[in-house]
């Protein structure tokens, strides 16, 4: 489903991935780990074409498509999703507002017959409620005043809304405690279907006991230098970056 080969990226000029390869079959879960600075935001922002993340080298395919010729909107029409580490604050714009004009324009990109209000709330009431989500956060400006959990579900629902084919998770276990997490973590589960792929970026093993991936990656300065099963999480929590990397990577 996406396939990155010698991906190579920088920002405002200091070069953060170098040389990335990465490839994720559909219906696969992938995780990445690293330290700070490794290159794991940046791996997501680019994916989704994120302004000043410049891709100096290498390829990203997406079913087949050349992923980096796409603008930002057309990666999300064609299936492409960011769940932010820090999802951004829209003043003035509802909740309820800006997720039925998302949907409603991948539903008609996709050929499909978009939803009247009636439709759309029906839908979202029962994804809300899944999530602990409500009514009132719905009619509330877009995670303007919201905790660092309901930001997180709130993202979480727009990705059970838009459908996407694959999706990417920056740590989306960022500021939640142990019952957001697992609320959270079973909409993320609730997605997990033969048809979509995701990648799971986290620095802590412990998202990972909800969301278990197929496939552990290990990112160091800016390329992949160790893979593993669900193992290599609980080697990591155990024995830190220092014992789990290869020595020319530490």
């Amino acid at each position: 489903m996406l396939e990155i080969k010698n991906l190579h990226a920088t920002v405002d000029g200091r070069e953060i991935l170098n040389g990335l390869d990465l490839t994720i079959g559909a219906g696969q879960v992938h995780a990445v780990m690293g330290p700070n600075g490794s290159g794991k935001s940046t791996l997501s922002y680019v994916l989704a074409g994120r302004e000043g993340y410049q891709v100096t080298e290498g390829s990203v395919t997406f079913e087949g498509r050349d992923l980096l010729a796409l603008k930002p909107e057309e990666r999300a029409r064609a299936g492409i999703f960011l769940a932010f580490q820090y999802p951004v604050e829209v003043p003035g714009v509802a909740s309820a507002t800006f997720l039925k004009t998302a949907v409603n324009a991948v539903r008609k990109a996709r050929g499909e017959k978009e939803y009247d209000a009636f439709e759309f709330l029906k839908l979202a009431k029962a994804k809300r409620e899944a999530l602990g989500i409500s009514e009132e956060m719905m009619k509330r400006a877009l995670n303007v005043g919201f905790s660092g959990g309901e930001k997180k579900r709130n993202e979480v629902m727009q990705m059970m809304l838009l459908e996407p084919k694959f999706m990417v998770l920056d740590e989306t276990d960022s500021g939640l405690d142990v019952d957001a997490l697992r609320v959270v973590a079973a909409g993320v589960n609730a997605m997990r279907r033969a048809d979509r792929s995701m990648l799971v970026i986290t620095h802590y093993q412990r998202l990972l006991d909800y969301i278990t991936p197929d496939v552990v990656h290990i990112l160091s300065r800016g390329r992949i230098v160790r893979s593993g099963g669900p193992d290599l999480a609980r080697e990591l929590e155990a024995k830190g970056y220092a014992g789990v990397m290869p020595v020319a990577a530490a």
